[in-house]
């Protein structure tokens, strides 16, 4: 597997309906992480362990979307530096599940399979969405309210 070690500096950007910190991955890494077919990849920034996804740049190139939260634990802002290993992650579609979702899943079968049938990023956002409550009643009533509606046949996040 291929890591590439590279300096960026974390910048404005992301989608403009969610605006948000970006490191653009420069074209000699993107190749070498295996070109625009590498979705999905693992590593870390300034120390801190990441998996992330490579979001398309409009005119060509990819970028990686970094969170508040992951700003706050590496110490940066915007404008500064970043050192970045990354490597094309082995397990791109798996999605580690909070404890709520997995034992909702238990006790309604026919939602994980209905999960299982969904594209790896709404999967990782049904898990991220239950995950970032912070409260335990709010991360187990989202999980029971996902988990119904997959049960019903139903988009995890619309209700009907």
């Amino acid at each position: 597997m291929t890591t590439c070690q590279f300096e960026a500096t974390l910048e404005a950007g992301g989608p403009n309906f969610m605006p948000t910190q970006i490191v653009v991955v420069p074209p000699l890494v993107l190749e070498a992480l295996g070109g625009p077919s590498t979705r999905r990849v693992t590593g870390t920034l300034n120390g801190h362990a990441v998996r992330l996804g490579l979001l398309p740049l409009t005119g060509g190139g990819r970028y990686l979307m970094v969170n508040k939260d992951l700003c706050q634990a590496a110490g940066v802002q915007m404008g500064q530096r970043v050192t970045l290993t990354l490597a094309p992650d082995p397990e791109p579609d798996r999605v580690d599940l909070p404890s709520e979702l997995a034992e909702a899943f238990e006790a309604w079968p026919e939602a994980e399979t209905a999960f299982s049938q969904l594209s790896g990023s709404m999967r990782r956002a049904v898990a991220q969405h239950v995950r970032t409550a912070k409260q335990a009643e709010t991360r187990a009533r989202r999980a029971v309210e996902l988990t119904e509606r997959l049960a019903r046949g139903a988009h995890p996040f619309r209700k009907q």
